[in-house]
């Protein structure tokens, strides 16, 4: 889930305010919309259905880098594998984290400068290659949150419940606004190969005032 980088692509986790936090802050952002690449799963991450998941996304994502450099001639990095979770009960996440109950979409956003027909000749060539992947069940959808509170955990997945109580039990009523959407994290490491101690994700909840 990551590369090298030059001068010459653009890094959407530099450019973009909304790829930045700080651990211990919880501040309020304003997302502008965006467009990702988005495949759906239901239950306990700890799975290889979540891996393959993910690596159909990348089978995507990655080839898409190189379309549009090559046709258009706008080269970027590829951002971080992302993720919007939901239960029908909060306390799923934040004190009995019950993994079964969890449903989420993984998502990769994608340049505004591509379309539907870039990601679909992406996903007939990848086929070929890889059949096996569900990379008919990847779209590619707009999502605006607009303003959101979020802060950066670095740690285990499972020492997030804490953080997600404060934001809810405390931040929001304090700042006199609630919660919209569903909960939406972000990668900064890439999980697969990072210890969980050192692990950087982006904690985000949309919200309204």
């Amino acid at each position: 889930m990551s590369e090298k980088t030059d001068s010459r692509k653009t890094d959407f986790k530099k450019t973009q305010a909304s790829y930045q936090a700080r651990e211990g802050v919880l501040a309020q952002v304003e997302v502008p919309p965006m467009q990702y690449l988005m495949i759906d799963g239901q239950g306990d991450p700890n799975t290889a259905v979540f891996g393959d998941l993910i690596e159909t996304l990348f089978a995507i994502a990655f080839p898409l880098k190189f379309v549009s450099k090559a046709e258009l001639g706008r080269d970027y990095v590829v951002p971080p594998l992302e993720g919007r979770w939901w239960a029908d009960e909060l306390e799923y996440f934040t004190t009995r984290r019950d993994k079964s109950r969890w449903r989420w979409t993984l998502m990769v956003m994608t340049p505004a400068w591509l379309s539907v027909d870039h990601v679909a000749g992406v996903v007939e060539s990848a086929r070929r290659k890889k059949p096996a992947l569900p990379l008919g069940d990847v779209r590619l959808e707009r999502l605006d949150e607009g303003l959101c509170v979020q802060t950066l955990h670095v740690g285990a997945f499972d020492d997030e419940g804490s953080v997600l109580a404060q934001i809810h039990d405390e931040y929001l009523p304090e700042h006199g606004l609630r919660p919209v959407s569903t909960h939406h994290e972000i990668y900064l490491s890439d999980f697969r190969r990072v210890a969980p101690e050192s692990r950087r994700t982006i904690l985000r909840q949309p919200v309204t005032r």
